[in-house]
């Protein structure tokens, strides 16, 4: 080793630690006619690595692991009126297209069906539509008497 870069220090300690570890395994190589010498560790590692996974999939059915609570639909998705979404939004004469994407958003981030268990998408997505619908109307309003210069 005295006299070799680095280098070549790491690679001959890295050979000898591979010839020491690929000595045991060769006695269990078996040489056939039609294919290479096999390496039976392979099967071994493979076999040890499906029982750990059996062992964790029995650990996970166990009866002792209970299955999480459905989830609660909160009061507020039970809403789906136009005049529920409508009260909730509290949209006024005033508003500007600033204030309006606010309350979009405010509203998307409570009701967006994307953020919500499956089970409560189909009011989230009623909600959202005439939530949308209402912002888009109120901005239309106010494009019609406020027009652009």
């Amino acid at each position: 080793m005295f006299g070799m870069s680095v280098f070549q220090s790491v690679l001959e300690r890295l050979k000898s630690e591979e010839d020491i570890e690929s000595a045991p395994a060769e006695a269990t190589r078996v040489a056939t006619p039609y294919a290479p010498a096999f390496d039976n560790t392979f099967a071994a590692e493979s076999a040890r690595s499906a029982a750990f996974g059996a062992v964790e999939r029995a650990y996970l059915d166990a009866s002792f692991v209970e299955p999480p609570p459905p989830p609660v639909m909160p009061n507020y998705l039970s809403r789906t009126t136009l005049a529920d979404v409508a009260e909730e939004l509290a949209l006024v004469d005033g508003e500007t297209q600033m204030t309006l994407a606010a309350k979009r958003r405010a509203f998307a981030a409570l009701n967006h069906p994307d953020r919500l268990p499956a089970a409560f998408r189909a009011n989230a997505t009623v909600r959202m539509k005439l939530a949308n619908m209402l912002i888009d109307e109120a901005a239309k309003q106010m494009r019609a008497i406020n027009p652009a210069p």
